[in-house]
């Protein structure tokens, strides 16, 4: 009977877990973090200020720079947490600044 060979990774330890929400390779990504911070950051601040009729500019601005951040963060990222983040920030922000625009826009009462 011949012996399967360990799935072990490089280095004797074991593989990681694979199915999982926090799948991760274990190799560090700052780039792909810093911009899931700052893309739930800017949701949840564009779906928050979505809810107030006087705060159209806020969330108007906040939700397109939201979303663009977290378009290029889901282009780039490397892992399911990664994408799960991105994925809830693009759609909290996609919310307020729908909500922003349908209250009066990204330039409603400064540009006349």
């Amino acid at each position: 009977m011949r012996r399967q060979p360990s799935r072990s990774q490089p280095g004797g330890e074991p593989p990681a877990p694979t199915g999982s929400l926090f799948a991760t390779d274990g190799r560090p990504h700052p780039l792909q973090e810093v911009l899931m911070v700052v893309a739930g950051a800017l949701g949840v601040l564009a779906f928050v200020a979505g809810m107030f009729h006087h705060l159209h500019l806020l969330s108007s601005w906040a939700g397109l720079v939201g979303l663009l951040v977290g378009a290029y963060g889901q282009y780039i990222s490397k892992t399911t947490w990664q994408r799960f983040a991105f994925i809830m920030s693009i759609g909290s922000a996609g919310v307020g600044f729908l909500l922003g625009m349908a209250h009066g826009g990204l330039f409603g009462g400064v540009i006349t």
